[in-house]
């Protein structure tokens, strides 16, 4: 699929092994959370009936690099048409975020490496609007690779990384714009169909939550992975390399090393479904025989039965009215709706009332 200017895969090789570097001396790295959540979801997730554990825990170093190569997987459609979106209407988005002279705080939940964000940054940059850029992220080496390459691209932009959770960040940042002198339009940025990995009653929370830490006329810009034919879908989650297994098989690697488990990865499979009714995508892990796994580090042995699963993702597509809906339902109103050459994702903005 073309796109305007590089293509999607010529950005990702463009930035090589970008996302492992670090944030220089003169750069602290960010804020870094206290407890270990990782411990605290296994020891939930696992002692209870149907197991599971939360999809945000794939994002380790190894989880990462795989993800990269999801990315260019023929069946996974949802970056390169994202990357399209924003490549073609980053003109009208960055006229939506500094309409009437606003400078323009942009704060993106889940950052990760940047990719498709820096069409925006680049576009800010050249048209001369005052921003600043504040991504969020619960991954350390995620944000400090992005920090260090956007300084090395662009060493006088205001970038203020948070290493936290999203609505502490909210938070911290609402407090600082209520005192900026010249007037500010705070941006959110959701990309990547992250709103896809809630449920309809978390989803309505997430979203009240941010209405709540944002003035009249802020912005907020979602990416919705849209319904489309089941074969679509399920191909992208169920790729011919095994790209998405290995990732799933990843977390259970990341708990053997991080909480000296001993998960025997070759004893347990990848799963994947996709509803059409309710437009949900699911990912499991099988126990492909009935085993013992023990969690040194919890104190605690989790059985496994024959056929028995680990429910690991969800990932939800919507409708148009759906979205005007929940839209609706939290505080904002839809006021713009991009979308792909093949309507298979969209980009929505949503102005706070």
């Amino acid at each position: 699929m073309a796109v305007h200017g590089n293509t999607i895969d010529e950005e990702l090789k463009a930035q090589g092994s970008g996302s492992d570097n670090k944030a220089s001396a003169e750069h602290p790295s960010p804020q870094t959370p206290g407890p270990n959540p990782l411990a605290d979801e296994v020891r939930a997730g696992l002692t209870q009936t149907p197991k599971r554990l939360s999809s945000r825990f794939f994002y380790d170093a190894e989880g990462s690099r795989i993800f990269q190569e999801i990315m260019h997987a023929p069946e996974y459609y949802l970056t390169r048409s994202e990357y399209e979106i924003l490549d073609t209407h980053k003109s009208d988005l960055v006229t939506l975020f500094a309409a009437g002279g606003y400078e323009v705080d942009l704060i993106e939940l889940g950052a990760g490496d940047g990719l498709k964000t820096k069409l925006l940054l680049e576009h800010l940059w050249e048209n001369q609007v005052a921003f600043r850029y504040v991504p969020v992220d619960i991954s350390e080496d995620a944000l400090e690779g992005l920090v260090g390459t956007l300084r090395r691209q662009w060493p006088s932009m205001t970038v203020r990384p948070q290493h936290s959770d999203y609505f502490t960040a909210l938070e911290r940042l609402s407090g600082e714009t209520h005192r900026h002198q010249t007037p500010t339009r705070r941006v959110v940025l959701f990309l990547g169909s992250n709103i896809g990995n809630f449920t309809r009653t978390e989803t309505v929370t997430f979203y009240q939550n941010i209405s709540s830490r944002l003035l009249p006329g802020d912005l907020v810009l979602t990416g919705v992975d849209l319904q489309k034919h089941p074969a679509v879908i399920h191909a992208a989650y169920n790729d011919r390399q095994g790209l998405t297994r290995a990732f799933n098989l990843n977390l259970l690697r990341r708990i053997n090393r991080e909480l000296d488990a001993n998960f025997d990865l070759s004893a347990f499979g990848h799963y994947e479904t996709y509803d059409p009714e309710s437009g949900e995508a699911r990912s499991y892990l099988v126990s492909e025989k009935a085993q013992q796994v023990q969690i040194r580090a919890l104190n605690i042995t989790v059985p496994f039965a024959y056929g028995e699963v680990i429910h690991t993702e969800i990932s939800r597509k919507f409708t148009r009215a759906q979205i005007e809906q929940l839209a609706t339902d939290t505080g904002f109103v839809l006021t713009d709706w991009f979308t792909d050459c093949k309507a298979y994702f969209a980009d929505v903005v949503f102005q706070k009332q």
